[in-house]
């Protein structure tokens, strides 16, 4: 009887070239294969590692460039409010000043009507009063002028009064 412990020596044989034979296996076909899934999961890592260290950058680079637009976009925005309010001030201007141009304009197209006017009316008074006073006149001298002796001498003092010598 053999004891665990001191193995029989056919037993050691049979075991060792069974290990021998598994160790060759496992050397010629199972370690190329493992070592080889290890070399590419090594790679795979190393170049997503690589990939998101380019993402990271790429990252930066967009964040720096998101706030170099938006920066550049404020200061457009604060540009283009500026020459909305130095136009608008400027057509506020513009209108007020044609505005006062228009209202001189009409000012003086008020006082030369108004001059017209005045004018007019002073002829047709002066007409009014020419044509009362040649009324008035006429009547005058018909009353005057009855007989023919004060005929006579209102002829002869207006010649009078014209300088035209007496015949």
């Amino acid at each position: 009887m053999s004891s665990l412990l001191t193995p029989d020596t056919g037993l050691l044989f049979w075991m060792l070239l069974t290990f021998g034979v598994v160790v060759f296996v496992l050397v010629k076909f199972g370690f190329p294969v493992i070592l080889k899934m290890v070399e590419e999961r090594k790679t795979y890592i190393e170049e997503s590692l690589l990939m998101a260290e380019k993402a990271r950058e790429e990252l930066e680079k967009v964040s720096i460039e998101s706030t170099s637009m938006l920066e550049n976009a404020r200061k457009e925005q604060l540009k283009i409010i500026n020459d909305a309010s130095k136009t608008s001030q400027q057509v506020i201007k513009e209108a007020r000043e044609l505005a006062k141009k228009e209202a001189i304009k009409i000012i003086e197209d008020a006082r030369s009507e108004v001059l017209a006017e005045k004018e007019n009316a002073l002829r047709e008074i002066r007409l009014i009063i020419a044509d009362l006073s040649v009324d008035i006149a006429e009547k005058l001298i018909k009353t005057q002028l009855d007989n023919q002796k004060s005929q006579d001498e209102m002829i002869h003092r207006l010649l009078d009064d014209i300088n035209i010598p007496k015949s």
